[in-house]
C-alpha cells in the first residue's frame, strides 16, 4: 500500500479536518496563541524559591480558563488542555508533573527548567516547550555546558522545522541533522525521543521523527516524507550527559487513553476513573493531579495501566549533575510555506555559547525563511515593461522578512540560534522507546 493510500485509509482524516480548511487553521492558531501566552507567563514565574508543583498548577489552570473562553456558544466544540504542564528541572528529562502530596521541589538559582504544555480547540492541538535558567539575565549570562545544550536543542529544532518542506527531505534525514547539531555543540541528543505528526484528537500521529536512535530503533522506524496540510510537533532534547533516559522511582502522573483498546475492568474504582478520564480529556494526555481526590486517581489508574487502557508518560532522568535542554514547536505545513505557530525565540544575549555552526549547509538551513520568496510573475513583468517602456530589470526575489538578529548571526556564523524565525506571532527510551509527546 502506498503512503498516500495508507493515509487515506487508516488515518481516515477528511479534508474538512485538514489545513485545507481555513477554519481548521484558525483553530490551530487559537490553540497556539493560548499556549504561547501561557508559556511566556510561566517563564516569568520561574524564580528562585518557587515550587515546581505550583508552576504546574498555574499552567494547567490557565489552560482550562483560557480555552473555556473560546467558542462559548458552540456546545459541541470541546477544548482544553492537550498536554498538562510539565516542569522538568536539570537532569530530569521530561514529564514531571508532581502530585500535591509529593515532596515539593523548590527552584534554585542556576536550575535549568524545561516547561512543556499544550492546548486544543475542537481537537486541533498546539504544543510547545521552552528551556530557561533560574536567575538568568543579560547581567547574569548563562555560558558553558548549560548554554551549549540550550543552543544545540534550539538550533536543531529550528533546522528540523525547515526540513518539513514537502518533498524535500525524509524523516531520517532530519534525525541525522539533529545529530550534527549535537556534534557541533559537543552534547548528546536524548536517545529515541520522538517528534510526531499531529492530527485532530491525536497528539502522536503516524509519521515520526526519532532522535539518536539505536540500531534496532533506526531499522524499525518507518521511513516517510512530509506533505502539505500536515501538522508536526518538532521536539528536540539535548543532554550534557550520555543522552540515555533512565526510569527512576518517580511516580508517573501523566497518562493518555490508549487507542481502540477494550478490556473489562474488574474494579469499580478503575471503571470510574476510566470513565472520568475519557469524559474530561478524551484522547488527550492528562495528569492525575486533575482529580480532586488524589487517592481515587492513584488507585483507579493502576488496573487501567496494567491492562494497556492507559498509556503512561514516564518521568525520565539523565545522570546526576548533567542537564537537559528542550525546545518544541508546532508547525503547519502549508502549500505556500511553513507556519511555526508555537514556540518562543531564544534570547542569545542571555544564553551564550562559544561554539559556532561553521557547516555551510546547516548555516544556510538556519538562515532560510520559513516561507518561500515571492517571485514576480511573467504577467506582472510584462505589465511593468509596458508601463515603463523598457524591459524590467531582473532582480533576485526578495526573501521573506526574517528577524534582523537572525540574518546577522547567520551571516557571521555566530550564535545561529538567533537565525531562527522565532518571532512569528504565533519530543523515549530505547527499551522500547518511552512515550514522549
Amino acid at each position: 500500500m502506498s503512503d498516500r493510500e495508507d493515509r487515506a485509509g487508516s488515518d481516515s482524516e477528511s479534508e474538512d479536518e485538514t489545513l485545507a480548511n481555513d477554519l481548521v487553521v484558525t483553530k490551530y492558531n487559537m490553540a497556539a496563541d493560548i499556549v504561547n501566552a501561557i508559556l511566556k507567563e510561566l517563564i516569568a514565574e520561574v524564580k528562585e524559591g518557587v515550587e515546581v508543583g505550583a508552576l504546574c498548577d498555574s499552567g494547567d489552570k490557565k489552560l482550562a480558563e483560557r480555552t473555556a473562553k473560546i467558542f462559548k456558544k458552540e456546545k459541541n466544540v470541546k477544548k482544553g488542555s492537550a498536554f498538562p504542564t510539565c516542569i522538568s528541572v536539570n537532569h530530569c528529562i521530561c514529564h514531571y508533573s508532581p502530585l500535591r502530596s509529593e515532596t515539593a521541589i523548590t527552584l534554585k538559582n542556576g536550575d535549568v527548567v524545561k516547561i512543556d504544555l499544550g492546548a486544543h480547540i475542537d481537537g486541533y492541538i498546539a504544543t510547545a516547550a521552552h528551556t530557561v535558567v533560574v536567575g538568568a539575565s543579560k547581567d547574569q549570562k548563562v555560558t558553558g555546558r548549560k548554554a551549549d545544550a540550550i543552543h544545540a536543542a534550539y538550533n536543531a529544532m529550528e533546522a528540523a522545522i525547515r526540513m518539513l518542506r514537502p518533498g524535500q527531505h525524509k524523516n531520517m534525514e532530519v534525525t541525522d541533522t539533529i545529530q550534527r547539531f549535537a556534534d557541533i555543540y559537543q552534547v548528546k541528543p536524548v536517545e529515541n525521543m520522538l517528534s510526531h505528526q499531529i492530527k485532530r484528537n491525536k497528539i502522536d500521529g503516524e509519521k515520526q521523527i526519532i532522535q539518536a536512535p539505536g540500531e534496532k530503533q533506526r531499522s524499525e522506524m518507518e521511513k516517510c516524507e512530509f506533505d502539505k496540510y500536515e501538522v508536526y510537533a518538532i521536539d528536540v532534547l539535548m543532554s550534557t550527559g550520555d543522552g540515555k533516559g533512565r526510569d527512576l522511582d518517580t511516580r508517573t502522573t501523566v497518562y493518555k487513553k490508549s487507542d481502540d483498546l477494550v478490556y473489562s475492568l474488574k474494579m469499580k474504582a478503575s471503571r470510574t476513573f476510566l470513565s472520568e478520564a475519557v469524559n474530561k480529556f478524551g484522547s488527550m494526555p492528562f495528569t492525575l493531579r486533575s482529580w480532586e481526590e488524589e487517592k481515587t486517581a492513584k488507585l483507579g489508574v493502576i488496573e487501567c495501566e496494567r491492562h494497556g487502557l492507559m498509556k503512561p508518560y514516564q518521568v525520565l532522568y539523565e545522570r546526576d549533575n548533567e542537564i537537559v535542554a528542550q525546545f518544541k514547536s508546532t508547525v503547519l505545513v502549508m502549500p505556500n510555506g511553513l507556519l511555526k505557530i508555537t514556540g518562543l525565540p531564544l534570547d542569545t544575549e542571555v544564553y551564550s555559547t562559544e561554539h559556532k555552526v561553521d557547516d555551510e549547509k546547516l548555516s544556510q538551513l538556519l538562515a532560510s525563511s520559513l516561507k518561500p520568496s515571492k517571485k514576480k510573475t511573467k504577467k506582472a513583468t510584462d505589465e511593468s515593461e509596458k508601463k515603463d517602456g523598457a524591459p524590467a530589470e531582473k532582480k533576485d526575489a526578495t526573501p521573506a522578512k526574517k528577524d534582523d538578529a537572525a540574518a546577522k548571526d547567520a551571516k557571521n556564523a555566530k550564535s545561529p540560534a538567533a537565525a531562527a524565525n522565532g518571532t512569528d506571532k504565533n519530543a523515549k527510551s530505547a527499551k522500547p522507546a518511552k512515550t514522549k509527546a
